[in-house]
């Protein structure tokens, strides 16, 4: 058998039609055979090379995802915010990544698949929170925060949004804004005053 030259190139490939089936169909509906068949002459053997299963697939498109698209990166070099603003702001574009928002929260009963949650932990605790952590430094030097535990709000801060969504913690939509107005309050008595009306605005919208 022919060694595959390019193999970064298949992975992608792999990726972007599992991206394409997952949002088209949803998680659920999706198979392996499905992906196979929309991958242009590739074999089953050779997602299966890449990728030991479906979970595998959608926790690299997570990392995928995010990493094209990392807020974190934008907010950086915009020197005219505090530290502060700056995870405020990366906490907005974070919100408007609608196509990784609905792989994620939508279309995944992530308590049916432990794998998946396990992973997207594993990929908050790896991406999120240093990025947070870097930030909520900046802003104590900067003065727009006041906290003795940047370290744990920086752990903290990527797993409410495992905490909001329903399919994980269900709620309803009252209950949805309480567990919000909890979050905004304990943070401000952190010292990190995250949820401004912007904010509170954008998550109104996606609990309605």
């Amino acid at each position: 058998m022919a060694r595959n030259k390019y193999p970064e190139l298949t992975v992608e490939k792999i990726l972007e039609v599992s991206q394409r089936l997952f949002l088209e169909k949803g998680y659920e509906q999706t198979t392996i055979q499905d992906i196979v068949d929309n991958l242009g002459g590739l074999t089953k053997g050779a997602v299966y090379h890449h990728f030991k299963s479906k979970e595998e697939i959608i926790n690299a498109l997570g990392d995928k995802m995010f990493l094209s698209n990392n807020p974190f990166n934008v907010v950086k070099e915009q020197n005219e915010l505090n530290g502060l603003q700056k995870i405020q702001k990366a906490m907005m574009l974070n919100q408007e990544d609608s196509e990784r928002a609905t792989l994620s929260k939508n279309m995944i009963p992530l308590l049916e698949n432990p794998r998946i949650l396990a992973g997207m932990i594993e990929s908050q605790r790896k991406y999120l929170s240093p990025k947070f952590y870097e930030l909520i430094e900046e802003g104590i030097e900067d003065g727009s925060i006041s906290t003795e535990y940047p370290k744990e709000l920086a752990e903290i801060l990527p797993l409410l949004e495992l905490w909001l969504m329903p399919s994980v913690f269900p709620a309803s939509e009252e209950e949805m804004q309480h567990k919000v107005m909890f979050v905004k309050e304990m943070f401000e008595r952190m010292g990190v005053p995250l949820f401004n009306d912007q904010i509170l605005s954008m998550i109104d919208v996606k609990i309605k």
